[in-house]
């Protein structure tokens, strides 16, 4: 069943926000319940710990993958306690990630505010990852399906796998788009993933509906990760609130770098193996330079574009209704997004 055209709703790609305005206005009431349960985390925890978890979970993020768990939850049936429940879960797994993330990366900045370890050090906020971890896993026996409990377990082992393969590969110029794909797979896709999946196994749907919202969130997710290192390269701190840079500095080889060890001659990925892997690193100006003239950035927004289209179409198998409508403005603002940081750079430049 096809879901209806969201051509005269959707804003054009130079806009996506709007489409994200649009999401929240439908699912503002279960997104207000699940920013209270984030307020009130603090409660689970000895006195002197709350602090830390206040300002873990008091960031202003796009809150995308519970989100998702509540468009699911809509688009299958009704939206429960269970699926803000499950919302708030899959936020604190990656709320946990985050902070893990920004002690690898050497991240002082996030969300235009000091992160965990800038504020308090490295030991300290590794600590807060791991309690963070461990209290969503223990909030996810609270399911009396036991199913649902081991699934968000193993999108959490997916999440910090895919970190430690990203890990164990830096600066590995044998690195494949095939290795990439599955590192970024279980690293984001997961719990975009099971997000989506469970937002559906809780209203008992069929599995056919279920594996095309699991694969709808792994594209989704897959999509915004390849998003996320196209702006790691382009972007400024100033504009994006967080550090940046820290992908090729640490060594990652994300989906621009790897179209451009792809489009360079033999000849010449001699001389780009070198300037990536000497102690200084590569200038960025110069590596942008490469990345423009050899398509690489056109060919990872072709990618992007393609994981989005893909994720549009497994909306084919559930009903039309508004959160459905919602899962494709979801799209929508993913697309419009890249558009927005990326394309616009790339047509700048006189590229595209």
């Amino acid at each position: 069943m096809k879901i209806p055209s969201t051509e005269a709703m959707s804003p054009p790609p130079s806009q996506p926000h709007h489409a994200l305005t649009g999401v929240l206005k439908l699912i503002a009431t279960p997104m207000q319940a699940l920013e209270d349960l984030l307020t009130q985390q603090r409660s689970y925890f000895e006195l002197n710990v709350g602090d830390y978890i206040d300002y873990a979970c008091g960031s202003s993020g796009k809150r995308l993958r519970p989100m998702l768990a509540l468009l699911a939850g809509g688009a299958t049936g009704n939206i429960s306690s269970e699926h803000i429940n499950l919302g708030l879960i899959v936020e604190l797994i990656h709320i946990a990630s985050l902070v893990h993330d920004d002690i690898m990366d050497g991240a002082h900045v996030r969300r235009e505010r000091p992160t965990l370890n800038a504020k308090w050090g490295n030991g300290m906020t590794v600590l807060v990852g791991d309690i963070l971890f461990a209290h969503a896993l223990r909030l996810a026996t609270d399911f009396s399906n036991k199913e649902i409990s081991r699934r968000i377990a193993d999108a959490a082992i997916g999440v910090c796998s895919g970190e430690m393969l990203q890990t164990q590969r830096c600066f590995d110029l044998s690195l494949t788009l095939e290795n990439y794909y599955r590192i970024i797979e279980m690293k984001t896709g997961s719990l975009f993933a099971v997000a989506c999946e469970l937002g559906g196994l809780l209203n008992g749907c069929s599995a056919e509906v279920m594996t095309a919202l699991k694969q709808y969130g792994n594209h989704m997710g897959i999509a915004y990760q390849i998003l996320d290192d196209c702006i790691d390269l382009l972007g400024d701190e100033a504009t994006f609130g967080k550090t940046l840079g820290t992908d090729l500095s640490g060594g990652k080889f994300t989906l621009p770098i790897l179209m451009l060890f792809e489009a360079t001659t033999q000849g010449d990925q001699a001389m780009l193996h070198h300037a990536l892997l000497n102690d200084k690193g590569m200038n960025r100006e110069t590596l942008l330079k490469k990345l423009l003239e050899q398509g690489a950035f056109r060919a990872t927004m072709a990618k992007l574009n393609y994981l989005l289209d893909q994720a549009e179409e497994t909306l084919a198998l559930l009903s039309p209704n508004d959160f459905t409508q919602g899962l494709g403005n979801m799209v929508v603002y993913l697309r419009g997004l890249a558009s927005a940081k990326v394309s616009v750079f790339l047509d700048s430049q006189k590229i595209l």
